[in-house]
């Protein structure tokens, strides 16, 4: 699944004075530039910063991963394209350009952990409800599936219950009994040959056609009950295929004909909940792995510049044949601010002495990136 747009998340001193050359210099100023105003957090004490920086990293990670689960799922279920992709009622990439906190859900006065477990326990809640929905759609379209080979399959598969009548059959007789062989078009002949002499006491020609499609022809046999099972076993034994399965029973007629109605009602309403829960947990997971995406930011400028937080945040977007730069924007990035990691910045001896604790792939400043799926 390709990337609609991919944004570097980029936080940087304020004493860089970054904002023009990041807008003009940047790839050529090709790439738009969105400054975002994050709050102050309560911070705590630097070790549980480092401890939280752990537990953000794997949030992050499950949070993207569970965004594009449900982008897949309403792929699957509906093929759409990136109209899927809402976010509080605009387009996903608004929301990024535009994010502010939402100082009403999530309030500022909590401490970093808190706020970090409310907002990833009500995203992960609802990733749950959806794989449970998926599942269940799964399960209703499965048998919806069944009861439709059922109605639309050949003659030796499908449900007979819109094919035979009650006078093609000898109901309430005490010795004799009617059943249904489907026999392919090229054994009619083999059959109407010998399915007199089976066994014994078939009735004589009493076979008689009464459907067939491209593959089979569909007879009526009637014989004595006590031959039934070995009229079937030798039927078998010349290829054909002996609808045994089929009683006749108008009670079962009327619970077959409703079981495709009430498999396709089922899977319909399943698919209908379905999309309307992925398009719902779309919104509000994005919208969480934003804002855990925007403490994570935080966190890890804490750990990297210090306190008191003097950080300017971007986001820098790249789509379409600006998605090419990405990787030059990168280097770019690290030649003109690789100096805030001191001197080869691959050298954390002059960092922070947290630093080295944050990131596995250590680079000078703190950027990440968010793919919009």
């Amino acid at each position: 699944m390709g990337s609609i747009a991919t944004y570097l998340v980029l936080s940087l001193p304020q004493s860089t004075n970054a904002h023009e050359w990041l807008a003009q210099e940047l790839v050529g100023g090709k790439s738009p530039l969105y400054k975002i105003k994050l709050p102050d957090f309560q911070s705590g004490t630097l070790d549980s910063l480092v401890q939280e920086s752990d537990e953000l990293v794997k949030l992050d990670q499950q949070l993207s991963s569970s965004v594009a689960k449900v982008i897949d799922i309403l792929a699957t279920v509906t093929e759409s394209d990136s109209s899927s992709r809402i976010v509080n009622s605009k387009p996903a990439t608004d929301f990024i350009q535009n994010f502010t906190w939402n100082t009403t859900k999530y309030r500022l006065d909590k401490p970093i952990n808190q706020l970090v477990k409310l907002i990833s326990d009500e995203a992960l809640a609802l990733d749950n409800d959806v794989r449970v929905s998926y599942q269940s759609y799964q399960t209703a379209k499965s048998n919806f599936l069944a009861a439709d080979r059922k109605k639309n399959g050949d003659l030796s598969i499908k449900s007979l219950h819109e094919i035979v009548r009650p006078e093609q059959f000898v109901l309430d007789s005490e010795h004799l009994t009617t059943i249904l062989i489907a026999v392919p078009k090229s054994l009619t002949s083999d059959f109407d040959n010998s399915y007199e002499t089976l066994t014994q006491f078939v009735i004589p020609r009493s076979a008689t056609v009464i459907a067939t499609d491209s593959e089979f022809s569909l007879y009526t046999v009637t014989l004595f009950k006590k031959y039934q099972s070995e009229f079937i076993a030798a039927a078998r034994e010349h290829k054909w295929h002996p609808r045994n399965d089929f009683v006749y029973s108008e009670e079962t007629l009327n619970n077959l004909r409703k079981e495709f109605d009430l498999t396709k009602a089922t899977e319909s309403k399943a698919k209908n909940d379905l999309i309307r829960l992925a398009k719902t947990a779309y919104s509000d997971i994005f919208a969480s792995w934003l804002h855990i995406k925007a403490v994570r930011v935080y966190v890890e400028s804490v750990l990297r510049y210090g306190l008191p937080p003097q950080f300017d945040y971007y986001f820098i977007k790249f789509e379409g044949a600006n998605a090419k730069n990405l990787s030059k924007a990168k280097k770019e990035l690290i030649d003109k601010f690789g100096f805030l990691g001191g001197d080869g910045f691959s050298s954390t001896s002059n960092l922070h002495e947290y630093a080295s604790l944050v990131d596995t792939e250590y680079e000078p400043f703190v950027l990440y990136e968010i793919d919009v799926v």
